[in-house]
């Protein structure tokens, strides 16, 4: 995968994009990890990270004039949260146990004039990273103009603690010392002598000072905006100097400290003073949060504005906050959700396992468990596709011999059955030597229901005039899914040739993924929907229709923006006198009945997922246009109908017997299909060479044969070869039979025992093993 299309791919993630509160902070303190651990009550946790992001816990927490709450997308819907009571009661409710660690002592030496808060954060941050720094003050103590704060607002016990710190670096610091052109120690000298200087002096001191720094009209420094350099190569300025009238605030004071501290540490490794910088202070975040359906909640007060929140009052605060984040794709999507992380980790982990020469790829079920539906596009604010780079990652699979041979074996092999000689067919309609149309029902429908086929091609051949052919066979999508492209193609081509050879004519597609097939892969072929046609000329008259009621639809994965098609089937609901409900995701933001992308045949638990949820939408019946769709629906027990049950007029309690057949009965049903209509339509003589060993099975051993996707075929090839070459083991105890029988990549074992004319079937099971003779 390309590491430029894979980085694109990354960046339409917003997930790991801050909350706007932490983006809008100019330190980017955490708060949504403060605020969920106050949900749980750790206070610890909510203090180290705060303390992680600010020098000075116990002076920010009373005196931060919070710009984060301008960027709080509680904001859109009442009152921001109160995140400074929030930082103060973790701050309250702990014991401030400062530590640092330093990096070993470098041979660079920084001056720092001005101990207020800025300069305090430059010679912190610049001390961690193993820097000589030397402070100058003009003042008795350390905080500069914070000791103007009253008491009652900011405890001064809070300053001390905060300036404990200072006692565990090696740290030099000079009070009653003023750096000016008439003082002992002149700014010249600094420059000279010290490798970097930073100017944290306050706005009422520069017109004094000959700072020998370029000004501004008004008599200020020239300080760059986001280096904060000065016109001497050696000098930052930050803090008042650098806001000049535009008020105190403690958090900018900070992170003039932290972006200056940047800028020098950059200085002296000869490093570029602007690369990649732009999200140092504040800044507008990407990340989505959806607030639809959240409910209003005033802000909670404290009934002690001296004392703060107490914690139940701060757990009520904490309780208001939505914790922004997107995962709108992860929300919807039951497949993204089962493993637990969002897009952007999942396209990495696929690029990773991509990599991966020697050695287990971990990945590999994940990659083949999606669905391919494209819901995740539809939702993501990036518009990122997972459907893409699942589909890519399984193709690069199948090309490097990477595909696990039991991923998508059994699909393969029931695509091989349907496009093999028992179910293929294309015929022009009986009396015609040419065809203008020609029905396309699909295998499915052919599997599941192949009584409507034959139904519906009647109906059309007699209101459609000047020929409507018929074409039987499988269009290639468990291969596309398999990321089988050569296969692919290789069955694009076939049916084409078919095509051709009935007149090119336009093609009706019963089945929505033949639809999509088609239309995404061959071009010249004009093709439609069953559907649409059916809207445009009327639906068969019949009197066994089913009564008018009220029916959710379900909208197939594969017709997401096929706007018309959509309509059309809502049209024939209502023609047939049913009331249409819409269910929460429906028309483009569908969702996959649990078998596009192969995902029942590669990860069971999360396509029932995907079913249950589905299902659990609504207590209304559901309707369909899919017969995959209405079996698996069913399968889990819900009351469904395929659209041409309510057509035709298949009641419910015959319904769920005939519907979702098993993996033998499908494959029967396609094979007598063709023999019913080669013999009923066309008035051909057909033999029917259909199975020569005759099986019982039980149904416990049926449903275990249905688990383990084993065909009543299998079971014929495995006992006729055991029987036909005497290899199989028997039990003497039970008189029991083993055989086994390797047709493809698959070894199939059974237990049997004659009986009578035929075979007693007692257990099957199968693996993926070689058995040497």
């Amino acid at each position: 995968m390309d590491q430029k299309l894979l980085r694109e791919r990354e960046t339409r993630c917003n997930q790991e994009n801050p909350p706007g509160c932490t983006a809008g902070c100019p330190v980017h303190v955490d708060a949504r990890g403060i605020i969920a651990a106050i949900r749980k009550g750790d206070y610890a946790t909510g203090l180290s990270l705060f303390h992680r992001m600010v020098p000075f816990p116990g002076i920010i927490s009373r005196v931060c004039d919070q710009p984060c709450q301008h960027a709080c997308k509680r904001k859109e819907l009442d009152e921001p949260i109160s995140i400074n009571l929030l930082e103060r009661i973790c701050v309250d409710s702990n014991k401030l146990a400062s530590s640092i660690t330093c990096q070993p002592p470098k041979n660079k030496k920084v001056a720092v004039v001005g101990a207020g808060l800025s300069g305090l954060t430059v010679a912190l941050e610049l001390s961690r990273k193993g820097y000589k720094v030397v402070v100058f003050e003009a003042t008795d103590r350390l905080g500069g103009s914070i000791w103007n704060i009253p008491e009652s607002k900011l405890p001064r016990y809070l300053i001390k603690n905060d300036f404990q710190i200072f006692d565990q670096i090696s740290l030099e610091i000079h009070l009653n010392t003023e750096v000016a052109s008439r003082s002992l120690l002149p700014f010249v000298q600094l420059y000279e002598h010290y490798d970097a200087v930073y100017l944290g002096l306050g706005s009422r001191a520069i017109n004094a000072l000959d700072l020998n720094l370029e000004l501004n009209a008004d008599g200020n420094i020239v300080i760059d905006s986001l280096t904060f350099a000065t016109s001497h190569p050696k000098v930052f300025a930050g803090g008042s100097i650098r806001r000049c009238d535009e008020g105190q605030s403690p958090i900018v004071a900070i992170t003039d400290g932290k972006i200056a501290t940047n800028s020098i540490d950059r200085l002296l490794q000869n490093a570029s003073l602007t690369a990649n910088r732009e999200k140092e202070g504040p800044f507008t975040t990407t990340l989505y949060t959806n607030i639809e359906g959240v409910e209003r909640q005033p802000r909670v007060a404290a009934l002690d504005t001296a004392g703060g929140y107490t914690k139940e009052e701060a757990l009520q605060e904490a309780n208001r906050c939505l914790l922004c984040e997107c995962r709108e794709c992860v929300k919807n999507c039951e497949y993204l959700g089962h493993y637990r992380s969002y897009p952007k980790r999942y396209v990495r982990e696929v690029y990773n396992n991509l990599s991966i020469v020697m050695g287990i790829h971990h990945a590999n079920k994940m990659i083949n468990s999606c669905s391919l539906c494209g819901l995740c596009e539809q939702i993501c604010p990036g518009k990122l596709n997972m459907a893409e780079v699942f589909q890519e990652a399984r193709q690069m699979m199948v090309r490097k011999g990477k595909m696990p041979p039991s991923a998508h074996d059994f699909a393969l092999r029931d695509m091989k059955f349907s496009n093999s000689n028992k179910f293929v067919l294309n015929k022009h309609q009986p009396g015609f030597t040419f065809s203008t149309m020609v029905f396309y029902p699909g295998c499915q429908l052919a599997a599941s229901s192949p009584q409507y086929v034959k139904k519906m091609y009647q109906f059309l051949a007699g209101k459609i005039d000047g020929g409507i052919g018929l074409m039987l066979n499988c269009c290639g999508a468990p291969a596309a899914w398999a990321g089988q492209e050569e296969r692919f193609q290789q069955t694009m081509q076939d049916i084409k040739e078919n095509w051709r050879n009935l007149g090119s004519p336009k093609v009706i597609a019963a089945c929505p993924t033949c639809y999509n097939m088609f239309t995404r892969n061959l071009p010249d072929m004009p093709v439609e929907t069953l559907w649409t046609v059916l809207d445009r000329v009327g639906v068969p008259d019949s009197t066994l229709a089913l009564s008018p009621q009220r029916l959710a639809i379900h909208d197939s994965c594969t017709t997401r923006n096929e706007m018309q098609l959509q309509d059309s089937v809502r049209n024939i609901l209502r023609k047939l006198g049913h009331q249409v409900e819409e269910l929460p995701l429906s028309r483009n933001h569908t969702v996959c009945c649990g078998y596009g992308g192969l995902m029942t045949y590669t990860n069971r638990e999360v396509a029932h997922k995907v079913i249950n949820r589905r299902i659990k939408e609504s207590s209304t019946d559901y309707v369909t246009y899919c017969t995959m769709c209405r079996d698996n629906f069913i399968g889990q027990g819900k009351r469904a109908y395929y659209l041409m049950d309510l057509i035709f007029g298949s009641e419910q309690e015959s319904l769920i017997q005939q519907a979702n057949p098993g993996y033998s009965q499908r494959q029967e049903n396609r094979e007598r299909l063709k023999i019913s209509l080669l013999r009923e339509i066309w008035g051909e003589t057909v033999e029917d060479s259909r199975k020569d060993v005759k099986i019982i099975i039980p149904e416990s051993v049926r449903r275990v044969m249905e688990d383990r996707m084993i065909l009543d075929d299998d079971i014929v090839k495995v006992i006729a070869h055991a029987e036909s070459t005497g290899n199989k083991l028997k039990n003497t105890e039970t008189d029991c039979f083993i055989g086994y029988f390797q047709p493809d990549r698959v070894t199939y074992w059974v237990e049997y025992f004659p009986q009578n004319d035929g075979f007693l079937v007692q257990n099957a099971y199968c693996h993926r093993l070689e058995i040497l003779e």
